[in-house]
This record gives structure tokens, C-alpha cells and sequence, in this order.
């Protein structure tokens, strides 16, 4: 069971995969089949309904009233309601509205790209956990953004990517900030985790023309298979979109 339709799950199959499987052995780990889960900017609850539907509860924090009221919708859709708080809120509020110490596990995907300080956001995030508790962290990586830029062409912006402090090409670049994968591992340190695992996510995903994947048979599956074999091998997450960091706190 992937959390999205299926031309989505090329790009989110691996991580979903890393998540579940975490989620299953810290249950085994501590006897308790059913974990309490913390999803910040989770939106419209793109993980945290199939992470509901494991049985677990989860609380997303989003600080987007329309995407809070899409997450109960489908969460009433997906009959999972119960297992489901929305809670409208971001990374600095954050002590106001979680417990200290009161999650077995954090979803910190598309965050720390945004948010004003991400040593300080992480830190708060990482106060809400459990001893050993898990964060799964997912953010946009700065070599990737370099490939698709000079693939498309733009070899002065790729060359901006690489020497910016931020990873940007400029001020119409979308994205706020990018992350390299040794910038990420410092991050989760400071903030007193051990990161157990890296995964190189959508490494040929966003570089495969759409009309392949889309007019030939079978050409998707093959892609995810192919997505989900590289994403574990680190050649490959210089060039990966982003990078997900599975972490636990010691």
C-alpha cells in the first residue's frame, strides 16, 4: 500500500517503505502495536491517513486551516478518523501544542526547506520524542538540484545551486533553501539523533521524460522497482531530488 495513486508513488514509494517498515519494528521493539505519531506540515495527509490506517494515531500540525480540512475529510473517506487530530500550528509553536516527550515517532517531510531557522525547528520537533523515538526526515537536496538544472539547460543557475549558501538559483527559485546530505547529517546530530539510514529519493523520477512512464507498458513499475534498488546505494544520492534521513534519538 503506497499513500498516493500510483504515478505519485514514484516519488513517494521509498520513503513510505523506509517509514513503515520503522514503524513496525519500534512497535515490535516496544510491545505496543499502537504508536503515537507526529506528522509537521503534513498537509492534507498524504502519510498520515495510511499511517492511520497501520492503526496508529497521529497528530498533524500544519499550519494551513484548508489543508487541515482536506486531512478530515479524507481521513473520514479513509474511516480513520478516530486516529486522527489536525492541529493548526508549525514548527515554532510547536511546545504550545505538543507534550514534551510524548511521541514515538516524528514525519518532518518538505519542512526544514522552509522554515526561518532549521537547527532551532529540529530541535523542537526532536523535544516532542520518546527516548528512542524515530524522525523521519525528508528534504530537498542541493546535487540534485544542480543535475536538473544543467539537464534543462540552465547551467548558470545550476552553477548558482552549487556556490549558494542556500542551494538556490535565484530570487524566482521556488524553493527557499536545499540541503546537502553532510548538511542534513549535522543537523539531525545537533539535535541529539543518530541517524540510521539514508535514501536517495526520486533519483530518476523527475529525469524520466513523463511520456515513458505514462505510454509504455509496464514502464512505471519498472521505474519504481529501479527507484526503490538505487535508493539505498549513496553513488546515487548525489543526484537524487531529495533525501530522506531516518533517524532515532539516543
Amino acid at each position: 500500500m503506497y499513500p498516493t495513486r500510483p504515478r505519485s508513488a514514484l516519488r513517494t514509494a521509498v520513503v513510505w517503505e523506509v517509514v513503515k517498515t520503522a514503524l513496525e519494528r519500534r512497535a515490535a521493539e516496544l510491545d505496543q502495536p499502537v504508536l503515537d505519531v507526529l506528522d509537521t506540515g503534513g498537509g492534507t495527509g498524504n502519510f498520515a491517513v495510511p499511517v492511520a490506517r497501520l492503526g496508529h494515531r497521529v497528530t498533524v500540525v500544519d499550519p494551513s486551516p484548508d489543508a487541515l480540512f482536506a486531512l478530515e475529510r479524507r481521513a473520514a473517506e479513509a474511516g480513520v478518523t478516530e486516529l486522527i487530530r489536525a492541529v493548526q500550528g508549525d514548527t515554532q509553536t510547536l511546545p504550545e501544542v505538543i507534550s514534551p516527550a510524548s511521541v514515538d515517532a516524528v514525519f518532518c517531510h518538505g519542512v526544514l526547506e522552509v522554515v526561518d531557522d532549521p537547527a532551532e525547528a529540529l530541535g523542537n520537533l526532536t523535544a516532542t520524542l520518546r527516548k528512542g523515538g524515530l524522525v523521519s526526515l525528508l528534504a530537498a537536496n542541493r546535487n540534485g538540484a544542480v543535475l536538473a538544472r544543467a539537464l534543462g539547460g540552465h547551467f548558470a543557475d545550476a552553477r548558482a545551486v552549487l556556490d549558494a549558501p542556500n542551494g538556490r538559483w535565484g530570487e524566482q527559485d521556488p524553493m527557499p533553501r536545499r540541503f546537502t546530505g553532510e548538511e542534513l547529517d549535522r543537523l539531525a546530530r545537533a539535535a541529539g539523533l543518530r541517524v540510521d539510514s539514508v535514501h536517495g529519493v526520486r533519483v530518476f523520477a523527475d529525469l524520466v521524460p513523463g511520456v515513458l512512464v505514462d505510454t509504455e507498458p509496464g514502464a512505471m513499475e519498472a521505474l519504481l522497482r529501479l527507484e526503490q534498488a538505487a535508493a539505498a546505494e549513496p553513488a546515487f544520492h548525489a543526484v537524487a531530488t531529495q533525501l530522506h534521513l531516518l533517524a532515532s534519538l539516543t
